[in-house]
Protein backbone atom coordinates (compact mmCIF):
# COMPACT_ATOMS: atom_id res chain seq x y z
CA UNK A 1 0.00 0.00 0.00
CA UNK A 2 1.60 3.24 -0.95
CA UNK A 3 2.12 5.73 2.09
CA UNK A 4 0.16 8.72 1.41
CA UNK A 5 2.07 11.37 0.93
CA UNK A 6 -0.31 14.29 2.45
CA UNK A 7 1.14 15.49 6.32
CA UNK A 8 -2.27 16.94 8.25
CA UNK A 9 -2.17 20.46 10.16
CA UNK A 10 -2.49 20.03 13.78
CA UNK A 11 -5.78 21.69 13.61
CA UNK A 12 -6.83 19.08 11.24
CA UNK A 13 -5.99 16.53 13.45
CA UNK A 14 -8.11 17.57 15.90
CA UNK A 15 -11.34 17.49 13.93
CA UNK A 16 -13.57 14.88 14.91
CA UNK A 17 -16.99 13.30 13.08
CA UNK A 18 -20.25 14.55 14.40
CA UNK A 19 -21.17 11.48 16.87
CA UNK A 20 -24.68 12.78 15.61
CA UNK A 21 -23.90 12.15 11.71
CA UNK A 22 -22.27 8.80 13.00
CA UNK A 23 -25.92 8.05 14.83
CA UNK A 24 -28.19 9.10 11.86
CA UNK A 25 -26.40 6.38 9.75
CA UNK A 26 -27.75 4.12 12.02
CA UNK A 27 -31.05 5.64 12.20
CA UNK A 28 -31.49 5.11 8.44
CA UNK A 29 -32.32 1.38 8.75
CA UNK A 30 -35.69 0.21 8.07
CA UNK A 31 -38.09 -0.05 10.85
CA UNK A 32 -36.16 1.74 13.09
CA UNK A 33 -37.96 4.74 15.03
CA UNK A 34 -35.81 7.71 15.73
CA UNK A 35 -35.25 10.30 18.25
CA UNK A 36 -32.05 10.68 17.46
CA UNK A 37 -31.97 13.66 14.75
CA UNK A 38 -32.07 17.27 15.18
CA UNK A 39 -33.92 17.93 12.21
CA UNK A 40 -37.12 20.11 11.76
CA UNK A 41 -40.17 18.55 10.56
CA UNK A 42 -40.98 18.28 6.55
CA UNK A 43 -44.01 19.09 7.07
CA UNK A 44 -43.35 22.23 8.16
CA UNK A 45 -41.94 22.86 4.95
CA UNK A 46 -43.96 25.70 3.34
CA UNK A 47 -43.31 24.65 -0.13
CA UNK A 48 -46.19 26.14 -1.85
CA UNK A 49 -44.50 29.57 -0.95
CA UNK A 50 -40.76 28.84 -2.20
CA UNK A 51 -42.33 27.40 -5.30
CA UNK A 52 -44.36 30.93 -5.91
CA UNK A 53 -41.04 32.74 -4.29
CA UNK A 54 -38.41 30.60 -7.10
CA UNK A 55 -40.75 31.48 -9.97
CA UNK A 56 -40.97 35.65 -9.39
CA UNK A 57 -37.06 35.38 -8.73
CA UNK A 58 -36.16 34.23 -12.16
CA UNK A 59 -38.57 35.42 -13.60
CA UNK A 60 -37.68 39.06 -12.09
CA UNK A 61 -34.29 39.23 -10.53
CA UNK A 62 -32.45 35.85 -12.77
CA UNK A 63 -29.13 37.92 -13.46
CA UNK A 64 -28.53 39.04 -10.10
CA UNK A 65 -29.78 36.23 -8.36
CA UNK A 66 -27.44 33.96 -10.12
CA UNK A 67 -24.19 36.11 -10.31
CA UNK A 68 -21.65 36.59 -7.72
CA UNK A 69 -23.29 38.93 -4.90
CA UNK A 70 -21.67 40.78 -2.13
CA UNK A 71 -20.37 38.99 0.62
CA UNK A 72 -22.11 41.22 3.53
CA UNK A 73 -25.56 39.63 1.85
CA UNK A 74 -28.74 40.66 0.56
CA UNK A 75 -29.42 43.83 1.12
CA UNK A 76 -33.39 43.89 1.60
CA UNK A 77 -32.42 40.24 4.19
CA UNK A 78 -30.26 42.20 6.13
CA UNK A 79 -33.08 44.93 6.35
CA UNK A 80 -35.49 42.11 7.27
CA UNK A 81 -33.69 40.56 10.04
CA UNK A 82 -32.31 44.25 11.31
CA UNK A 83 -36.11 45.30 12.04
CA UNK A 84 -37.00 41.88 13.63
CA UNK A 85 -34.93 42.32 16.57
CA UNK A 86 -35.76 43.57 19.81
CA UNK A 87 -33.01 45.85 20.11
CA UNK A 88 -31.47 48.69 18.21
CA UNK A 89 -29.55 47.29 15.17
CA UNK A 90 -28.39 48.17 12.28
CA UNK A 91 -28.62 46.52 8.47
CA UNK A 92 -24.85 46.82 8.15
CA UNK A 93 -24.43 44.73 11.56
CA UNK A 94 -26.11 41.69 9.66
CA UNK A 95 -23.80 39.38 8.00
CA UNK A 96 -25.65 36.74 6.37
CA UNK A 97 -24.39 33.25 6.74
CA UNK A 98 -24.50 29.93 4.53
CA UNK A 99 -26.55 28.22 7.64
CA UNK A 100 -25.51 29.34 11.46
CA UNK A 101 -23.22 26.70 11.98
CA UNK A 102 -21.10 28.81 9.63
CA UNK A 103 -21.38 31.65 12.21
CA UNK A 104 -20.17 29.74 15.03
CA UNK A 105 -16.67 28.85 12.70
CA UNK A 106 -16.75 32.13 11.81
CA UNK A 107 -16.48 33.22 15.38
CA UNK A 108 -13.50 30.75 15.96
CA UNK A 109 -11.65 31.94 13.23
CA UNK A 110 -12.10 35.54 14.47
CA UNK A 111 -11.96 35.40 18.58
CA UNK A 112 -9.86 31.99 19.06
CA UNK A 113 -6.28 31.36 19.52
CA UNK A 114 -4.35 28.05 20.55
CA UNK A 115 -4.78 27.83 23.89
CA UNK A 116 -8.01 31.08 24.82
CA UNK A 117 -10.57 30.01 27.50
CA UNK A 118 -14.11 28.91 25.75
CA UNK A 119 -16.80 28.85 28.77
CA UNK A 120 -19.98 26.77 27.66
CA UNK A 121 -23.12 25.70 29.06
CA UNK A 122 -23.34 21.81 30.75
CA UNK A 123 -23.82 20.59 28.49
CA UNK A 124 -23.66 22.33 25.24
CA UNK A 125 -24.53 22.07 21.57
CA UNK A 126 -22.07 19.46 19.74
CA UNK A 127 -21.69 21.70 16.86
CA UNK A 128 -20.17 24.55 18.38
CA UNK A 129 -17.79 22.43 20.00
CA UNK A 130 -16.89 21.06 16.60
CA UNK A 131 -16.61 25.12 15.33
CA UNK A 132 -14.26 25.63 18.08
CA UNK A 133 -12.34 22.66 18.43
CA UNK A 134 -10.02 23.12 14.86
CA UNK A 135 -8.71 27.08 16.71
CA UNK A 136 -7.64 24.94 19.77
CA UNK A 137 -9.26 26.69 22.66
CA UNK A 138 -9.12 25.36 26.27
CA UNK A 139 -13.22 24.80 26.73
CA UNK A 140 -14.34 25.23 30.38
CA UNK A 141 -17.57 24.06 31.32
CA UNK A 142 -19.89 26.67 33.45
CA UNK A 143 -21.82 24.86 35.84
CA UNK A 144 -25.71 24.81 35.07
CA UNK A 145 -29.01 23.65 35.93
CA UNK A 146 -32.32 23.73 34.73
CA UNK A 147 -32.40 27.17 33.54
CA UNK A 148 -28.91 27.18 32.34
CA UNK A 149 -25.71 28.68 33.54
CA UNK A 150 -24.69 29.36 37.13
CA UNK A 151 -24.66 33.16 37.67
CA UNK A 152 -21.96 32.89 40.16
CA UNK A 153 -19.74 30.24 38.69
CA UNK A 154 -19.57 32.26 35.52
CA UNK A 155 -18.40 35.57 37.23
CA UNK A 156 -15.76 32.70 38.90
CA UNK A 157 -14.96 31.95 35.80
CA UNK A 158 -14.54 34.46 33.52
CA UNK A 159 -11.28 36.09 34.24
CA UNK A 160 -9.37 35.05 31.25
CA UNK A 161 -11.98 33.53 29.20
CA UNK A 162 -12.21 35.30 25.22
CA UNK A 163 -16.18 35.23 25.84
CA UNK A 164 -19.33 32.80 26.77
CA UNK A 165 -21.46 30.63 23.73
CA UNK A 166 -24.65 30.40 25.15
CA UNK A 167 -28.68 28.85 23.96
CA UNK A 168 -30.72 30.68 26.03
CA UNK A 169 -33.91 29.56 24.29
CA UNK A 170 -34.85 25.49 24.47
CA UNK A 171 -31.30 24.67 24.12
CA UNK A 172 -29.77 22.13 22.23
CA UNK A 173 -29.81 19.33 23.27
CA UNK A 174 -32.01 19.87 26.92
CA UNK A 175 -34.70 22.11 25.63
CA UNK A 176 -33.74 24.00 28.59
CA UNK A 177 -34.74 27.90 28.78
CA UNK A 178 -33.41 31.03 30.75
CA UNK A 179 -35.77 33.07 32.57
CA UNK A 180 -35.86 36.89 32.91
CA UNK A 181 -34.38 37.17 36.61
CA UNK A 182 -31.46 34.52 35.13
CA UNK A 183 -30.75 36.24 31.91
CA UNK A 184 -30.58 40.05 34.34
CA UNK A 185 -28.08 38.04 36.18
CA UNK A 186 -26.21 36.11 33.68
CA UNK A 187 -26.25 39.36 31.55
CA UNK A 188 -24.73 41.64 34.35
CA UNK A 189 -22.40 38.93 35.64
CA UNK A 190 -20.92 38.81 32.17
CA UNK A 191 -20.90 42.60 31.83
CA UNK A 192 -18.95 43.33 35.06
CA UNK A 193 -16.25 40.75 33.92
CA UNK A 194 -16.06 42.23 30.43
CA UNK A 195 -16.61 38.83 29.09
CA UNK A 196 -18.25 39.02 25.84
CA UNK A 197 -21.18 36.46 25.21
CA UNK A 198 -21.62 34.68 21.83
CA UNK A 199 -25.53 34.05 21.75
CA UNK A 200 -26.94 31.29 19.56
CA UNK A 201 -31.06 31.46 18.95
CA UNK A 202 -32.04 28.80 16.58
CA UNK A 203 -35.00 28.06 18.16
CA UNK A 204 -36.13 30.67 20.12
CA UNK A 205 -39.42 31.40 17.81
CA UNK A 206 -40.52 27.63 18.67
CA UNK A 207 -42.53 27.95 22.20
CA UNK A 208 -45.39 26.62 23.12
CA UNK A 209 -47.50 28.96 25.14
CA UNK A 210 -45.93 32.06 25.94
CA UNK A 211 -42.42 33.59 23.99
CA UNK A 212 -39.67 33.56 25.88
CA UNK A 213 -37.82 36.77 27.62
CA UNK A 214 -35.88 39.48 25.35
CA UNK A 215 -32.42 38.02 24.25
CA UNK A 216 -29.13 38.41 26.07
CA UNK A 217 -27.87 40.60 23.46
CA UNK A 218 -30.64 43.23 24.10
CA UNK A 219 -28.82 43.89 27.17
CA UNK A 220 -25.53 44.71 26.25
CA UNK A 221 -25.40 44.71 22.60
CA UNK A 222 -21.52 45.92 22.56
CA UNK A 223 -20.56 42.93 24.35
CA UNK A 224 -22.33 40.31 22.50
CA UNK A 225 -22.36 38.40 18.88
CA UNK A 226 -25.92 37.19 18.10
CA UNK A 227 -26.73 34.33 15.99
CA UNK A 228 -29.50 33.52 14.36
CA UNK A 229 -31.22 31.01 11.72
CA UNK A 230 -34.02 30.64 9.09
CA UNK A 231 -33.38 26.64 9.38
CA UNK A 232 -36.06 26.06 11.95
CA UNK A 233 -38.67 28.40 10.91
CA UNK A 234 -38.27 27.77 6.46
CA UNK A 235 -35.77 24.83 5.58
CA UNK A 236 -32.96 23.84 6.65
CA UNK A 237 -32.21 23.01 3.30
CA UNK A 238 -31.70 26.41 2.35
CA UNK A 239 -28.19 26.86 4.49
CA UNK A 240 -29.53 30.71 5.98
CA UNK A 241 -28.49 32.32 9.16
CA UNK A 242 -27.22 35.11 9.88
CA UNK A 243 -25.15 36.78 12.68
CA UNK A 244 -25.49 40.23 14.26
CA UNK A 245 -22.32 41.83 15.71
CA UNK A 246 -20.85 44.90 17.09
CA UNK A 247 -19.78 47.39 14.22
CA UNK A 248 -15.84 47.16 16.08
CA UNK A 249 -15.93 43.14 15.52
CA UNK A 250 -17.80 43.00 12.28
CA UNK A 251 -15.44 43.95 9.41
CA UNK A 252 -13.17 40.99 10.86
CA UNK A 253 -16.13 38.64 10.81
CA UNK A 254 -16.97 39.60 6.96
CA UNK A 255 -13.28 39.16 5.97
CA UNK A 256 -12.96 35.70 7.32
CA UNK A 257 -16.47 35.14 5.36
CA UNK A 258 -14.93 36.61 2.25
CA UNK A 259 -12.70 33.62 3.06
CA UNK A 260 -14.45 31.13 3.48
CA UNK A 261 -16.97 31.03 0.62
CA UNK A 262 -17.03 34.57 -0.89
CA UNK A 263 -20.73 34.89 -0.24
CA UNK A 264 -24.09 33.05 0.62
CA UNK A 265 -25.48 31.95 -2.13
CA UNK A 266 -27.80 34.60 -3.80
CA UNK A 267 -30.77 32.83 -4.77
CA UNK A 268 -31.42 31.31 -1.60
CA UNK A 269 -31.03 34.88 -0.21
CA UNK A 270 -33.37 36.36 -2.56
CA UNK A 271 -35.90 32.95 -2.23
CA UNK A 272 -36.10 33.97 1.84
CA UNK A 273 -36.41 37.59 1.44
CA UNK A 274 -39.58 37.10 -1.16
CA UNK A 275 -40.99 34.06 1.21
CA UNK A 276 -40.75 36.50 4.22
CA UNK A 277 -42.77 39.64 2.54
CA UNK A 278 -46.01 40.58 3.66
CA UNK A 279 -45.65 39.25 7.19
CA UNK A 280 -45.00 35.35 6.36
CA UNK A 281 -43.38 34.49 9.60
CA UNK A 282 -46.56 35.55 11.95
CA UNK A 283 -48.81 33.15 9.84
CA UNK A 284 -46.34 30.04 9.35
CA UNK A 285 -44.80 29.59 12.86
CA UNK A 286 -47.61 29.57 14.95
CA UNK A 287 -48.16 25.85 12.47
CA UNK A 288 -45.16 24.66 13.00
CA UNK A 289 -45.75 25.79 17.28
CA UNK A 290 -48.48 23.66 17.48
CA UNK A 291 -47.30 21.16 15.57
CA UNK A 292 -44.37 20.44 18.03
CA UNK A 293 -46.18 21.03 21.04
CA UNK A 294 -48.85 18.08 20.31
CA UNK A 295 -45.97 16.06 19.74
CA UNK A 296 -43.64 17.36 22.83
CA UNK A 297 -47.43 15.69 24.98
CA UNK A 298 -47.12 12.92 23.76
CA UNK A 299 -44.23 11.92 24.25
CA UNK A 300 -44.22 13.46 27.96
CA UNK A 301 -47.15 11.82 28.38
CA UNK A 302 -45.63 8.41 27.05
CA UNK A 303 -43.02 8.87 28.91
CA UNK A 304 -44.57 9.35 32.35
CA UNK A 305 -47.21 5.84 31.31
CA UNK A 306 -43.96 4.03 30.13
CA UNK A 307 -41.42 5.36 32.82
CA UNK A 308 -43.48 4.25 35.80
CA UNK A 309 -41.51 2.24 38.22
CA UNK A 310 -38.00 3.37 37.00
CA UNK A 311 -35.70 5.49 38.66
CA UNK A 312 -35.49 8.04 35.07
CA UNK A 313 -35.88 11.49 35.15
CA UNK A 314 -36.69 13.86 32.78
CA UNK A 315 -37.34 17.94 31.97
CA UNK A 316 -40.97 19.56 30.29
CA UNK A 317 -39.40 21.96 27.73
CA UNK A 318 -41.42 24.84 26.92
CA UNK A 319 -40.51 25.20 23.10
CA UNK A 320 -37.80 23.96 20.49
CA UNK A 321 -37.62 20.14 19.52
CA UNK A 322 -35.77 18.24 22.08
CA UNK A 323 -35.70 17.19 25.66
CA UNK A 324 -33.09 15.63 28.26
CA UNK A 325 -33.80 12.35 30.19
CA UNK A 326 -31.09 11.00 32.78
CA UNK A 327 -31.23 7.09 33.28
CA UNK A 328 -30.89 5.14 36.37
CA UNK A 329 -27.96 5.03 38.31
CA UNK A 330 -24.78 2.94 37.06
CA UNK A 331 -26.10 3.35 33.57
CA UNK A 332 -24.49 4.41 30.48
CA UNK A 333 -26.57 5.62 27.24
CA UNK A 334 -23.95 5.25 25.07
CA UNK A 335 -23.65 1.46 25.80
CA UNK A 336 -27.72 1.23 26.00
CA UNK A 337 -28.04 2.59 22.34
CA UNK A 338 -27.30 -0.61 20.54
CA UNK A 339 -29.50 -2.47 22.65
CA UNK A 340 -32.20 -0.03 22.19
CA UNK A 341 -32.08 0.10 18.43
CA UNK A 342 -31.97 -3.45 18.24
CA UNK A 343 -35.75 -2.57 19.87
CA UNK A 344 -36.42 -0.32 16.77
CA UNK A 345 -35.53 3.07 18.48
CA UNK A 346 -33.06 5.65 18.50
CA UNK A 347 -31.90 8.42 20.76
CA UNK A 348 -28.40 10.40 21.02
CA UNK A 349 -26.64 9.74 24.22
CA UNK A 350 -25.71 12.40 26.11
CA UNK A 351 -21.64 12.75 26.91
CA UNK A 352 -20.48 14.18 23.41
CA UNK A 353 -22.51 17.58 24.30
CA UNK A 354 -20.62 18.14 27.29
CA UNK A 355 -16.90 20.35 27.02
CA UNK A 356 -15.65 18.19 30.56
CA UNK A 357 -16.86 16.00 33.04
CA UNK A 358 -19.72 13.93 30.68
CA UNK A 359 -22.75 12.69 32.56
CA UNK A 360 -23.09 9.44 30.89
CA UNK A 361 -26.61 8.34 32.19
CA UNK A 362 -28.13 11.18 30.23
CA UNK A 363 -29.28 11.37 26.41
CA UNK A 364 -31.14 13.95 24.20
CA UNK A 365 -34.86 12.72 22.39
CA UNK A 366 -35.80 14.72 19.83
CA UNK A 367 -39.86 14.58 19.53
CA UNK A 368 -40.74 16.62 15.85
CA UNK A 369 -40.58 14.01 13.38
CA UNK A 370 -42.30 11.36 14.71
CA UNK A 371 -45.51 10.68 14.69
CA UNK A 372 -47.93 10.67 18.26
CA UNK A 373 -47.75 6.69 17.42
CA UNK A 374 -44.87 6.22 16.40
CA UNK A 375 -43.43 8.01 19.74
CA UNK A 376 -46.29 6.01 21.62
CA UNK A 377 -43.85 2.38 20.39
CA UNK A 378 -40.89 3.86 20.40
CA UNK A 379 -40.68 5.25 24.11
CA UNK A 380 -42.31 2.31 25.24
CA UNK A 381 -39.51 0.35 23.51
CA UNK A 382 -36.72 2.72 25.08
CA UNK A 383 -39.08 1.97 28.40
CA UNK A 384 -38.72 -1.97 27.71
CA UNK A 385 -34.58 -1.34 27.22
CA UNK A 386 -34.23 0.24 29.91
CA UNK A 387 -36.33 -2.00 32.77
CA UNK A 388 -33.51 -5.01 30.77
CA UNK A 389 -30.23 -3.36 31.56
CA UNK A 390 -31.06 -1.25 34.61
CA UNK A 391 -28.27 -2.77 37.08
CA UNK A 392 -29.88 -5.10 39.62
CA UNK A 393 -28.65 -3.30 43.53
CA UNK A 394 -26.20 -6.00 45.21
Amino acid sequence: MTQSPWTLSRRAERMNPSVLREILKVTERPGIISFAGGLPSPKTFPVSAFAEACAEVLRLDASAALQYAASEGHAPLREWVARQLPWKVDASQVLITTGSQQGLDLVAKVLIDSGSRVLVETPTYLGALQAFTPMEPVFSGVASDAEGVDPDDLRRQAPGARFVYLLPNFQNPTGRSMSEARRAAVAQAAAEAGLPIVEDNPYGDLWFNAPPPAPLTARNPEGSLYLGSFSKVLAPGLRLGYLVAPKALYPKLLQAKQAADLHTPGFNQRLVSRVLDGNFLDRHVPTIRALYQAQCSAMLAALQREMAGLDVQWNAPEGGMFLWLRLPEGMDAAALLPHAVERGVAFVPGAPFYADRPDPRTLRLSFVTASAEQIDRGIAALAQTVREHTPVPA
